[in-house]
Parts: C-alpha cells; structure tokens; sequence
C-alpha cells in the first residue's frame, strides 16, 4: 500500500512540476491590431505586445511583477547628484536575421544611442520618421535627457539635466525598447525610413515573419536570443475584435489564449473543463475626458456637474459584472501614493442641474462622447458605457451624441484634441504613480499635439507638484506630494474616473507558464503548450 501511494504521490509531483517543452504553435487571441511596430511612436498596448516579442530595453521588469532586472545591460552605475548613468551592456548580443535585413550585426552602445538620441535630437536623420514621439513627450523626457554618450562598443552614459526618481523603470518602458542603427541606416540608403515602422528588426525573443493588417502577426522563435530561446516556435497575434467570438474562438480550441473576455462570459469559459483563467487585479484606470480646450468643458461647473451626472456604479456593476472598481483617482488603489482620504463625486442628477444652471446651460447643451471600438483592460465594452452616460447626461439636459472609430483613427484623432469627450484609459507602465498623473494629467503632455493628456487639462499647479515629486527621492515625501496633487484633481474634475478592472486572461489547460504583468504587457517568452 504504502509503494501505491509512493508511486502516486510520485505521479502527481512529476505531472505538477512538468519540465517545460519545446515546439508548437501559440496562437493568441486579441481585440485590436497593432497601429506600428515602432516602439517609440506607439501609445496603444496592441502595439507594445507586438514590440515585446521583437525588442529588448536595457532593464526590464521580472516577468510578472514591477521588479527592475538587466536585460541588454548586464550592469549600471548612478553618480551621486543622480544626474550621471553608466550603463555596462551585454555583449555578443545579435539582431535577428530576416528575409529583410541579412547583415550580422552586434547589439552596441550606437543602438542605445541611436534608440535615443532620434527621440529629441531634431537634427538627427531618424526624428522626423514616422511621426511624433509621443512617450517621450508626454514624459517630459527632453526636460530630463540632457545626451546620451558612447563611452566605447559597450559602455553608455546617460546624462541628465535635473534628477528622475523613476528614470531606471522609465527605461524599462517600450519606448526605450533598443532598435538597430545598422538596419535603420540600411533602410536610409534606399529611401525606406518608414519601414522601420512595419518591418521590425529587435534582439528580442521573437523574430517577426509577416504582418497582415487587421489580421494577423506572426513571429519566429529567437533561437539564438541572449536570454535563451522562446519554448514556442511560432508565435501569432489574431485579430478578433468580438469579444464573444474570440471566447468562441478559444472554446473551440483554435486559439490558445484570449484578450478581455466580456465579463458576463467569464463564468462560462471557466466552468469549461479545457479552459483555465488567469486573473489579476489590474494597474490600471479608465475615465471619460473633457477636452479642457473646447467649450463648455473649460468651464469646472460644467466638468463638475457632469461627473454627479453619471451613476458610476451603475455602470461598473452593469459593464463589469464584478471584475471592476468604482474609480475615485487618476491612480488604481494598489498604487503607493493612492489618496484614500478623497471620496470622489456622489451620483446626484438634482446637483448636476444646480451647476448647470449656475455654468449658464440651465437647458443643457449638445455635444459628443466618443466610444472606444475595441475593449481594453479598464474598459470591456466602451460602447456599452457610453450608451450609459448618454442615458444619464440626457436626465439632466446634456444631448451627447456617441461617435467611434477604427482604434488606430480613434487614439490618432483623439490624441489631437478632436473630441468632446472621449472614454480612454490606462494600464501603468512602469508601477510609478508618476506614470499616471504625468503622462496623463501634466501641462507638459498637453503642450504639443498629438497628446497623451486627452483632457487637454493644464494645471500649473497640479503640474508644479508632479515635476516635484520627479525630482525627490524621499518616498514619504514623493506621497504627500502626490496626495496633494490628487486633492487638485478631484477640485477641477479634468475627467471622470470610472473603473479599476481585474484583468482576466483565459487559456486552454495545456498552456503553461503564462502570467499576467501588472504593467500591462503580454510576455510570451516562458510559455509553452503541454503535449
């Protein structure tokens, strides 16, 4: 009896502690296509997972937390004003090989620099390819680079011009993803800059094959990759942009993981013997924003009144279905810095009107919200939450039409302050609250157009407290600074948070090692399908 029981405990171990294998075909399931391939111009997530199969940073999160490691840089040094990094790269790294770039050619300090220096030096031949940098604007990163140096073939130098208290994690950010200068000046020979942005060449775990618009992605194994070989040997990226078709999909068994299932589905997939779910609460937020900029929204009675117009927890408990937060701040609850003490905007239609007649719009007015086309991790349905607030806006005299697009058109237009309103979001990048409240809310990344503050919101003194906080390394006070820039937000109401989501992610029980990053990334390296 007791060798029976030795041999299943022995059984169970070796099914639960299963060596990971190699070969297959991943297929993951996804809302939206990439909108380019070029890390330092996209804002969107569909395009950062593209650039995480192809491209490394020179520090990288630990896969699955917001734990900094080396990644293209072994090793890195900080002088003591913070304004001086020494960054020590991996050697005997190589870009991929494609059907399109054949040269052998070593990851070196002229990639780093080349990477960087085309986001802020305006004479460089790469800066005005492929439009604007968006991150890096939004970050204020021109505020804080001062150069970036090749010291020799594998050192850098990274100057600043004022200390970055996040800096390290910003680099770990896609839009400091490193690209080749050898394939960038290939394509320069021949007058085809702007492939850079649809024929990716990275180091990274992946190599990409083929790009077929609003359809597909797929990607080589990196079998040479520095950080040793993905245990796939195929990797696809399928558009299916029905949430209900791509849990079909996945029911069905042709595809291995999906994207954002509807919520009202998430008890059905996981009731399904061939099908497990990963979930996780998220770093995330989505809000509805005023554009600032445009009448009646410049207007904070007007803001105000609009925000106890709209019953949020009707809509997180109607949309959601129990994977949502009621949103109080621009930041998730997890985050540190997280100002518990505010309460938000109670949901109060006789208040609403109050502030409208006191505005001057005692008869409400017209005007338009914009739904998002495709669901986002803060946002499952965005056309079912503007059908929403189109409801309660109407209770109060506020006519809001709903206009969409395609989701590359809807963050391009949006982005240049075409809207009303728009619903939107944010997953963090980085796990710093400066990731939020800068990039989304600062003077600074509304000052240009395309923007990634869509509210359009320029607060000198929200922004004074933000660029503060950049500069302080004290935690304690990097919070109270925060929490006080939060007060300010909730006063001027630049827009209405709506949701923290749980983020879902269902896969078929022969998938291993997928998880889920808190900053928003789908990873692909360390999985692989049980045979």
């Amino acid at each position: 009896m007791k060798k029976l029981l030795l041999a299943a405990l022995l059984l169970i171990s070796s099914v639960a502690f299963a060596a990971p294998q190699y070969g297959g075909v991943l297929v993951f399931g996804r809302s939206g296509d990439s909108t380019t391939m070029d890390p330092s111009h996209a804002t969107d997530g569909e395009s950062f997972y593209a650039a995480s199969a192809v491209y490394d940073n020179l520090v990288q999160f630990k896969y699955g937390t917001t734990e900094i490691e080396p990644a293209l840089a072994e090793s890195w040094t900080v002088s003591e004003d913070g304004l001086e990094y020494i960054f020590k790269l991996r050697k005997g790294v190589k870009f991929a090989k494609t059907k399109y770039f054949k040269k052998d050619s070593e990851f070196t300090s002229k990639d780093v620099v080349f990477s960087f220096k085309r986001q802020f030096d305006e004479n460089h031949p790469y800066n005005k390819v492929g439009g604007a940098f968006k991150y890096w604007s939004a970050m204020s990163m021109s505020d804080i680079v001062e150069d970036v140096i090749a010291v020799d073939k594998y050192t850098v130098k990274i100057t600043l011009k004022k200390p970055e208290a996040p800096f390290i994690a910003n680099l770990a950010m896609e839009f400091a993803m490193i690209l080749s200068a050898d394939y960038a000046d290939e394509l320069a020979k021949k007058g085809d800059q702007e492939e850079i942005g649809r024929k990716p060449v990275g180091t990274g775990p992946f190599v990409f094959q083929k790009w077929t618009k609003d359809d597909k992605i797929t990607f080589e194994a990196n079998k040479e990759h520095w950080n040793g070989r993905p245990y796939v040997d195929k990797l696809i990226f399928k558009v299916i942009t029905n949430n209900s078709v791509r849990a079909a999909e996945l029911k069905a068994g042709s595809i291995h993981i999906m994207d954002f299932p509807n919520p009202a589905e998430v008890a059905d997939l996981e009731s399904d013997p061939k099908i497990k779910l990963v979930k996780q609460e998220g770093l995330n937020v989505g809000w509805l924003a005023f554009n600032n900029e445009k009448k009646p929204f410049d207007n904070v009675l007007v803001r105000r009144a609009i925000r106890h117009a709209i019953n949020t927890e009707g809509i997180v408990n109607s949309v959601y279905e129990g994977l949502g937060k009621v949103a109080v701040n621009p930041i998730p609850p997890t985050m540190w810095s997280y100002n518990s003490d505010l309460k938000g905007y109670e949901y109060n239609p006789e208040k609403a009107k109050e502030l409208l007649k006191e505005a001057g719009f005692e008869n409400g007015f017209e005007t338009n919200i914009w739904a998002m086309p495709v669901a986002r991790p803060y946002n499952p349905n965005g056309r079912k939450v503007a059908e929403a607030i189109q409801a309660d806006l109407a209770k109060v005299g506020i006519r809001a039409n709903i206009v969409s697009y395609d989701w590359g058109t809807y963050l391009k237009r949006s982005s240049m302050g075409e809207h009303d309103m728009v619903l939107i979001g944010w997953t963090g990048d980085n796990g710093d609250p400066d990731n939020f409240l800068n990039v989304l809310l600062s003077a600074h990344a509304a000052a240009e157009k395309p923007a990634q503050n869509r509210a359009f919101w320029k607060n000198a003194e929200f922004t004074k407290l933000i660029d503060e906080a950049k500069v302080t390394t004290v935690v304690e006070k990097r919070t109270q600074l925060y929490k006080e820039a939060q007060l300010i937000f909730e006063q001027e109401a630049p827009v209405h948070p709506i949701a923290h989501s749980i983020v879902v992610a269902p896969m078929l029980e022969k998938v291993q090692g997928f998880k889920l990053d808190p900053v928003g990334k789908r990873r692909f390296k360390d999985v692989w399908i049980e045979k």
